[in-house]
């Protein structure tokens, strides 16, 4: 007898990377100013990849998309990260928790997934694998009770989301109408003193691009060492800026504990790169952070954040997650703590708001000057656009 609910099929796909599918690091496609401009990077020791992230390599895995579909017909879909590796691991293995299971049943399935992939994952690509998987099934439970996610975890707490825009020009930002602009930092240690006052320059042109007032954070990605990161905000002092974005690993808690100590009335943030409420347990425990951004595609799915987010709130530390899209603007909808969100400027240029998926779905939002009401379609609201662009990862 068919069961609407019991998963029959799971199916992964990379994208044709010729298909225009939202991604930053096409063959032959323009340059994007997320990789092929001067940002500091874990990279940025190694002269000869310094210039341009994508040089060494950041989008080498590429993306993926599954698909979960039940006895009934009925399919769910994701997009996520980990390219042809995670693929083949939600084939070859996840696969075994989810087919005769109940799609209602994420948790359970949640947990068997991470503890099967223990011996060898806990933290990035296994986990990023677990994500897309964990998604595919909000959306797929979504759509067969015909909900938009949000109400499966809460409900909406708010009728709308601000934004604030990660982008190479703080000023284009202010004009689309985003309530703050996050630049990416140009330099960092291995630049030397000269690189410092390249940064306050830098940092310095774009406060005057938006005013003293507006906003103004910086992206640091995982590029500085603590004594740099504490000599960089006390020179930045005067510019105001609104918070520092992982400055550091999130593996140097004793590099956080020494800025915290250094800077305390300062805001800084991270976990972009961290990965499972296990990562995230010490920075919670010890408030060595001001706001967690934990990025719902990578840190195992809606279900795990979630459960970070809940820790966190027993001790006042706001979650806001990084990019990702409608999987954080649902998650943003049904939680009481802050009402915004971040939005990476997709564009080539970083001035104009594009799909962060690319051509990839239709249905995808996108906010208009700096605000969005989340849709109320079921799942998350997505459909893929075109299958062609689809290879099959057996």
């Amino acid at each position: 007898m068919t069961n609407p609910f019991r998963i029959a099929e799971v199916r992964v796909f990379t994208l044709d990377p010729t298909a225009g599918a939202g991604t930053y690091f096409k063959p032959g496609a323009a340059q994007h100013w997320l990789v092929d401009s001067l940002i500091a990077n874990p990279m940025s020791g190694h002269p000869e990849y310094r210039a341009r992230r994508s040089s060494w390599g950041i989008g080498v895995l590429g993306a993926l998309v599954v698909e979960i579909e039940t006895e009934g017909g009925v399919t769910g879909v994701a997009t996520g990260s980990g390219g042809v590796p995670a693929g083949w691991l939600i084939r070859h293995h996840f696969a075994r928790f989810l087919v005769g299971q109940d799609a209602r049943n994420i948790n359970r399935i949640w947990d068997q997934m991470y503890r099967s992939s223990l011996p060898y994952g806990r933290k990035g690509l296994p986990v990023m694998a677990i994500s897309a998987v964990d998604l595919a099934l909000w959306d797929l439970v979504g759509r067969l009770r015909q909900e938009p996610v949000y109400n499966l975890i809460g409900g909406l707490s708010r009728d709308e989301i601000m934004f604030y825009c990660t982008s190479p020009q703080a000023g284009a930002v202010k004009q689309m109408g985003f309530w703050g602009a996050k630049v990416p930092l140009p330099h960092g240690p291995f630049d030397g003193e000269e690189g410092l006052r390249a940064n306050l320059d830098f940092l310095a042109a774009h406060r005057a691009a938006v005013g003293p007032d507006y906003p103004l954070m910086v992206d640091c990605y995982m590029a500085l060492t603590a004594n740099y990161a504490i000599r960089l905000a006390e020179a930045a002092k005067p510019l105001n800026i609104h918070w520092w974005e992982e400055v550091l690993s999130p593996d140097d808690t004793e590099g956080y504990r020494a800025i915290r100590a250094a800077h305390p009335t300062l805001t800084w943030t991270t976990a972009e790169h961290e990965y499972t409420r296990y990562g995230f347990r010490q920075l919670i425990a010890e408030r060595l952070v001001d706001i967690l951004q934990p990025d719902v595609m990578w840190v195992g799915g809606l279900t795990e954040t979630l459960r970070i987010a809940a820790h966190a709130a027993a001790y006042d530390i706001p979650v806001i997650p990084h990019g990702s899209g409608p999987y954080s603007y649902h998650f943003i909808a049904s939680q009481t703590g802050p009402a915004f969100c971040e939005y990476v400027a997709a564009s080539p240029d970083g001035r104009t708001v594009q799909p962060v998926f690319g051509d990839l779905f239709t249905g995808e939002p996108v906010p208009v000057n700096g605000r969005l009401t989340v849709p109320d379609a079921p799942g998350f609201g997505m459909t893929l656009r075109d299958r062609a662009m689809l290879i099959p990862v057996e």
